[in-house]
């Protein structure tokens, strides 16, 4: 790491021109440094040549794409995510990125999220430590790992402008839980603020997030820096410790810095602050020692073999009647689009150009079977299935749980005409599947990367172990969803009023059955479990406990499994899930191999968010400690006693689940529940599509689209050509400023609010005050 400058002895502009970026991906140069490259990448690079844009989608420079987030959380094992960390931090050495714009931790509110597949988890303990992993697999080669998006950041739907409304103790015990993990366990150099509002403030100006909690709290001492146009006010942005916009708004908001130093709105310090986290950043970049010629075709073979390997561990058998592994002397018939052109990622600012692509069919082929399109002439029909990119991707949430119905369909004729019939999905999420109770097998492999053909064929027939335990539950129908009237909300309010019952927290706390259940997966062998112990049944508060439990595996071939541990809070103190994940660990054992594993259970598993004392508390009292395959299959429950606890706590266990009444959800806020902002008069923060609704605007929305011809940036993807119209529609007027590139000033911005607010008179009064203002401060020579 090179010695940082000092930011104090730059110029007060040339601080301020340190606080945003000098294009779309590159930082501004300083002090003798290079600019810092950043690039999108959960799951794989998107490095853009020379000159390109935020909406170069299609012209990425190829690079392996590793299976996306959805995928790897159901591995259940951090090891293997570090080591997908670890490859994409190598790939990034060799392109040149020295912070890599992932991982994404959001917890996934509701399965209809748009953007769940770049998410690991419901649950705050399973996506923080998969998230720590990457973050340690990534910056263990010397370039910097962005967590996003911070914070509550769950829905598509009128991302860039919708206000979410939550708790304080809902906000730290989910959607915070993970972040702060991740934070203290692997020290991210940066996060990345997101689009949306947190109960009323942006979340890049929201002090509390970002200083009082992130830094304060949490010691977190990298760079904050905006989602790719989130920015609303810089100076508030500056204030309250959010210290880079992203990408570069060619210097919209720097006389605004500048004059709020000078008038003392805005401290000097805090300026100088922000932009000595821009060079210390700039110091941490790698400089060299890049992977060149030989050694950078290694990278693609090796990571190629590494996504492979990921995505056939990651592969859930949701169910299996003994048909799966496949006899390798069958007749196979293979049937769906899948089969020849995979789904094996998302869409929007993850896509990855892969360094190549194993379709099902070629690796069917390259194993030396022949397979047929004819389920009624086959031993057994394998028909793939699954969600179109146009049903699920970044800029819009899904519509539904169905599966496109020509899909429902495929699968039930080839059931009628071979009943032994195989069914894999492709998709980013949980879906519906009225076939199910009839269908002997069925197994998700969600999206699994440029290698999801060759894991797929490893996967059927027994090479690989499938090893995937579902990270989210899978609801039988929506009503099922506990956030599901409250989904996605209004366009500038979203109300989080099922609390802390998301996923398997609610399932299990209603007794209402899943299809499949959070933790939930078949494998081939079935390991036996043990005497399960703790080591105490009495617990001081704030003392960890310990869990052992024997695994062995009596079968003739390897087998894994996912001991979960989840805690029942016995002690009526407080409001509470029945059941929460405490602990987890991945085991893999060989044939007749048994193991003793131990599980820590950490202290703050007990604790709750008592927003009384601002602190974290634990009852006492009796909790049971629950060691489970799934969160609907325990296998046993061992009775702890925890003393030196707290007695009471300000939401009692007796208060309603859902805050479903104002009444309720005023109590549980704390305060009334706020009413969103109201469409007019229309403000910077108003979307193209509601100016759109003016002549004016629609004449705005014309030139927008002509600027930037979005048919042309998606080229021949639907998808894309439905996110980005989406996201045009849903782009308040202020990020359009931030991304005209300088030729949509702030005036030009006001103008126009002033003609569709049915106020023209004020463009000329706003012009003769500029004019005013400018004789002031430039007096002509005499």
């Amino acid at each position: 790491m090179t010695e940082s400058p000092r930011a104090a002895d730059l110029s007060l502009r040339e601080q301020v021109r340190l606080l945003s970026g000098h294009d779309e991906w590159r930082t501004e140069r300083a002090g003798g440094l290079r600019p810092a490259m950043l690039s999108d990448g959960p799951h794989g690079l998107r490095v853009q040549p020379e000159g390109g844009d935020h909406l170069s989608f299609g012209d990425s420079i190829p690079a392996t794409c590793f299976p996306t987030a959805v995928t790897l959380a159901c591995t259940w094992d951090d090891d293997l995510a570090r080591e997908v960390g670890a490859a994409i931090g190598l790939e990034a050495r060799a392109l040149g990125v020295d912070v890599v714009l992932g991982p994404g931790l959001n917890i996934k509110r509701h399965p209809l999220g748009g953007r769940n597949f770049e998410y690991f988890s419901e649950d705050p303990l399973l996506g923080g430590h998969l998230a720590a992993a990457v973050v340690e697999g990534i910056q263990s080669q010397g370039v910097g790992a962005c967590l996003k998006h911070f914070a509550v950041n769950n829905q598509e739907s009128h991302r860039f402008v919708v206000d979410a409304v939550v708790d304080e103790r809902t906000l730290r015990e989910l959607y915070l839980a993970g972040f702060e993990y991740a934070v203290r366990a692997s020290w991210p150099w940066t996060v990345m603020a997101s689009y949306n509002s947190v109960n009323g403030v942006h979340a890049t100006e929201h002090h509390d997030l970002l200083t009082t909690i992130l830094r304060d709290e949490w010691g977190f001492d990298g760079l904050v820096m905006s989602d790719w146009g989130a920015v609303s006010d810089r100076v508030r942005g500056i204030a309250a410790g959010m210290d880079l916009e992203m990408p570069s708004s060619r210097g919209l908001f720097d006389q605004a810095v500048r004059e709020a130093v000078e008038n003392g709105t805005l401290p000097a310090e805090a300026v100088t602050t922000s932009a000595q986290r821009v060079l210390d950043l700039l110091a941490r970049c790698p400089q060299g020692d890049r992977p060149e010629g030989d050694r950078a075709e290694l990278l693609v073979d090796d990571h190629d073999a590494l996504a492979r390997r990921v995505a056939a561990e990651a592969t859930v058998v949701l169910q299996n009647d003994g048909l799966l592994p496949l006899d390798p002397g069958l007749t196979v018939a293979l049937l769906g689009d899948f089969a020849d052109r995979p789904r094996y990622q998302g869409s929007g600012s993850s896509l990855v150009t892969p360094t190549r692509l194993t379709s099902a069919r070629a690796a069917f082929s390259a194993r030396g079977i022949e397979v047929t399109d004819d389920p009624a002439a086959a031993d057994v029909a394998v028909v793939l299935v699954g969600l179109p990119g146009t049903h699920e991707s970044e800029g819009f949430d899904r519509s539904g749980l169905a599966l496109p119905p020509e899909h429902d369909a495929l699968v039930e004729a080839a059931y009628a005409a071979n009943p032994r019939t195989v069914v894999v999905l492709s998709a980013g999420g949980p879906v519906r599947l009225p076939w199910r109770e009839r269908v002997p097998a069925v197994l998700t492999g969600h999206l699994g990367g440029q290698a999801t053909g060759a894991a797929l064929v490893d996967v059927l027939y027994g090479d690989v172990e499938p090893a995937g335990r579902l990270a989210e539950s899978w609801p039988a129908e929506l009503g099922d969803v506990a956030s599901d009237p409250w989904f996605p909300g209004e366009p500038h309010q979203v109300e989080h009023r099922e609390g802390l019952f998301v996923g398997y927290r609610h399932h299990v706390t209603a007794d209402v059955a899943p299809a499949y259940p959070f933790g939930h997966g078949r494998g081939y062998t079935r390991l036996d479990w043990s005497d399960p112990a703790l080591d105490r049944t009495n617990l001081t508060a704030g003392e960890p406990l310990r869990v052992t439990v024997t695994v062995a595996n009596p079968g003739d071939r390897p087998g894994s499994d996912v001991v979960q541990v989840y805690l029942h809070d016995q002690t009526g103190v407080v409001l509470r899930p029945r059941r929460e994940l405490a602990a987890y660990a991945r085991v893999r054992l060989e044939p007749g191999e048994s193991r003793a594993i131990t599980l820590e259970v950490p202290a703050r598993a007990f604790a709750f968010y008592d927003v009384e004392r601002a602190d974290w508390s634990i009852p006492s009292g009796r909790y049971a400690v629950e060691v489970a395959r799934s969160s609907a299959e325990i296998v046993a429950a061992l009775p702890v006693q925890v003393v030196g606890g707290v007695e009471s706590a300000p939401e009692p266990a007796d208060t309603a689940r859902l805050a479903v009444d104002d009444a309720a959800f005023a109590r549980r806020l704390g305060r009334p529940v706020p009413v969103p902002r109201p469409v007019r008069p229309f403000t910077r923060e108003s979307t193209v599509g509601e100016l759109a609704t003016t002549r004016t605007g629609r004449l705005l929305r014309r030139a927008l689209v002509a600027a930037a011809p979005l048919d042309q940036a998606a080229g021949d993807d639907e998808t894309l050509k439905l996110m980005l119209a989406r996201s045009l529609e849903e782009l308040p007027l202020r990020s359009v400023a931030s991304f005209s590139g300088g030729r949509l000033p702030w005036p030009a911005v006001d103008a126009i609010l002033a003609v569709v607010n049915g106020r023209p008179w004020e463009v000329a009064t706003a012009a003769a005050q500029r004019a005013r203002t400018r004789w002031k401060l430039r007096p002509p020579r005499a």
